[in-house]
């Protein structure tokens, strides 16, 4: 008869290998060796020869990887030994922060495990991948930013990270807005078309009462600028502050600046100046089905060092 822990584990093992697509990559044959001696409940001989797999280099490693971590866990928490399970677990976390083993798939023991590990980890993993948007924000490939931005609010707003990191999602996804909107190309002007005379003009959208809408909201025509000075950068403080900054307004339904935060700083003084000149600034207000409506936006600013 299967002892306990095999028949507690032997389903999420089925799932975890299904999950994982194998590709021609070293050490396949090895793991599927693994595989049957696992079967046979000879985990020590399993974690022998999976403690001998060589992934490969690159893009084909994270996949042989995972599965090797995840065979590993399995195999310890079938030997009692958890310690070294969650040190395989976060493996598994790491390479695919997003994986969690469905109900159908793995017992409650395994499942808690996983939640276990990605509540320790998803914070640090969360940051970690912000700071990679960033630098391809950085360096203009907008495209691989805004899909990397889009990965950090994912992580963030997964039930095991708690409600960790609310800022760092809101400026995850004004940076996201700035990366989608440089990367978009300007949009041609509407041509004019009759309507069909026995079709009726579609009901216009309605905003919501007091919902601040964003550039995600793609049936919201954005505020357009009518005033944003900026303040001048001292000379005395040029050398200090930093190339860029960002700042997020909230423009009510007047085009009047109702809030102002500075989401990345360029230095101390100057911050405190733009967010004075920042509530004078003005727009035409964003509009929903013709109507204003309350809009946040994101605004990079660029430091200039000529003059």
């Amino acid at each position: 008869m299967p002892s306990p822990a095999r028949r507690l584990i032997a389903p999420f093992l089925l799932a975890a290998f299904a999950h994982t697509a194998f590709g021609q990559v070293p050490g396949r044959d090895v793991v599927t060796t693994a595989r049957d001696l696992y079967a046979s409940a000879r985990y020590d001989e399993a974690l022998a020869v999976l403690n001998d797999v060589r992934p490969a280099d690159g893009a084909a490693a994270t996949v042989d990887r995972k599965s090797i971590e995840q065979y590993r866990s399995l195999c310890l928490l079938a030997l009692g030994r958890g310690s070294e399970a969650e040190s395989a677990i976060a493996a598994v976390v790491t390479a695919d922060p997003t994986y969690l083993p469905g109900e159908s798939d793995a017992s409650p023991r395994v499942r808690t495990a996983f939640s276990d590990v990605r509540r320790r980890l998803l914070p640090e993993i969360a940051t970690s991948r912000y700071t990679q948007a960033k630098a391809d924000f950085d360096r203009k490939n907008y495209p691989v930013a805004a899909d990397k931005f889009r990965q950090v609010i994912t992580l963030i707003e997964d039930p095991d990270m708690g409600g960790k990191l609310p800022d760092l999602r809101t400026l995850a996804t004004g940076f996201m807005d700035l990366a989608v909107a440089a990367m978009a190309p300007p949009p041609e002007p509407p041509k004019p078309q009759p309507a069909p005379a026995a079709t009726p003009a579609p009901a216009a959208p309605q905003a919501e009462p007091n919902r601040i809408y964003t550039m995600l909201d793609k049936d919201v025509t954005p505020a357009v600028v009518i005033r944003q000075d900026m303040p001048r950068l001292m000379p005395n403080i040029k050398q200090a502050a930093k190339d860029t900054g960002i700042v997020e307004v909230v423009i009510d339904e007047q085009g009047r600046v109702t809030f102002v935060a500075i989401r990345q700083p360029v230095h101390p003084v100057f911050d405190a100046d733009l967010m004075t000149a920042a509530r004078e600034w003005r727009y035409q207000p964003a509009t929903l089905g013709g109507k204003p409506v309350k809009y946040r936006k994101m605004i990079q600013i660029n430091i200039s060092r000529q003059h």
